[in-house]
């Protein structure tokens, strides 16, 4: 949420200065990046484009080093939390082994930048971000000459992955999810009481005076102040290991301010696209509860941060219980919260290739 994103897109600690990241030592880095992660093989594939879905240019990546491996396409979370910014640093891995795509969503990053914000607008809604994705994978499969893709998930993105596998089975190896969606109230009450038992565990006072001044959260009758008072919740969620498990806001704003994918100016607008789909989209999103939606016809495969308070751990083993599919699998990844492939990125790669990579064969 954009929220979160904030807070992310706040950290300041550099990676390769020891000062705060100057606009020439960051130009330096990104050369440096770029060069680094170039793809030398013969049959690798190395593709920027803007793509026509769904009537409007969106922005797609794809990078794999060899054209024979299967798609994997990632859905980012947010709404517009595009994760193409730091996938040079967390995902580079996983290109040895799938073809990577990313995509930067409807009112997400560079395709917000590419569009007409007032006429995007009235097209914002969820069920429209899935038929982009349908048709994203249509694309994908007949451009790279493959019958289906994997789908892999985070967040906001496992809404639009579940629509997506329930309604188009043929078109998947796999659903991969992690931290998945499933009851947007649920969760974020559960969230919002595990963070004030801590501050009040904590004797921290100014986090149980934020925390109680907001309550209920989320609140049911006035949907509108769920946004509104959705910083002060994720501030103190965040602090008590909710997004990462160690608490805080991680690496994410340091690593993408040297992205060789993303120019400085791209980044900020990157945040204003979010507070463009938060406020499209925030109302829908409190009415979502997938516990219901649990029959698919492609294998599931689920990687949830054990201690993820965002989108609830508890309640994601809960509604895999009753998951009905082909074959199905829950990974615990136990030193994570929400940001699984940010906290544990080799458990994330050596899952993938072991549980993951054997689903696309012989099919």
């Amino acid at each position: 949420m954009r929220v979160w994103t904030k807070l992310i897109l706040g950290v300041l600690t550099p990676i390769f200065c020891l000062s705060a990241v100057s606009p020439a030592c960051a130009q330096d880095s990104r050369h440096i990046i770029e060069s680094a992660r170039t793809l030398t093989t013969k049959d690798a594939i190395n593709e920027t484009r803007f793509v026509t879905i769904g009537g409007i240019k969106q922005w797609v990546s794809v990078r794999g080093r060899h054209r024979s491996n299967p798609i994997l396409l990632v859905l980012h979370g947010g709404p517009a939390f595009t994760v193409s910014p730091v996938s040079y640093w967390y995902m580079r891995d996983w290109e040895e082994y799938f073809t990577v795509v990313q995509w930067d969503q409807r009112g997400a990053g560079k395709t917000y930048a590419a569009n007409d914000p007032a006429a995007v607008r009235p097209t914002m809604s969820v069920d429209r971000l899935v038929e982009d994705g349908t048709e994203l994978i249509r694309y994908l499969t007949k451009t790279y000459a493959k019958q289906k893709v994997v789908l892999f998930a985070h967040s906001f993105g496992t809404l639009l992955g579940v629509k997506l596998a329930q309604r188009n089975p043929e078109l998947l190896y796999a659903y991969v999810g992690t931290g998945q969606f499933t009851d947007f109230q649920r969760s974020e009450a559960l969230g919002y009481q595990q963070t004030l038992a801590d501050a009040q565990a904590a004797h921290n006072e100014q986090a149980v005076r934020d925390l109680r001044m907001i309550a209920p959260f989320p609140d049911p009758a006035h949907p509108e102040r769920n946004l509104q008072n959705l910083g002060i919740e994720r501030r103190w969620l965040a602090e008590y290991g909710g997004y990462y498990w160690a608490g805080g806001v991680g690496h994410n704003g340091a690593i993408a301010s040297l992205s060789p994918d993303y120019t400085a100016d791209e980044l900020k607008i990157r945040d204003e696209a979010q507070g463009f789909s938060d406020t499209l989209l925030w109302h829908e999103l409190g009415r979502v509860n997938l516990m219901g939606q649990t029959r698919f016809r492609v294998p599931i495969v689920i990687l949830q941060g054990r201690h993820d308070r965002g989108t609830s751990a508890a309640l994601a083993a809960e509604w895999f219980a009753h998951v009905k599919a082909p074959a199905k699998q829950l990974v615990w990844f136990e030193d994570s919260a929400h940001m699984t492939y940010e906290e544990e990125p080799g458990k994330m790669l050596v899952t993938l290739v072991e549980r993951v990579l054997p689903l696309t064969r012989g099919k």
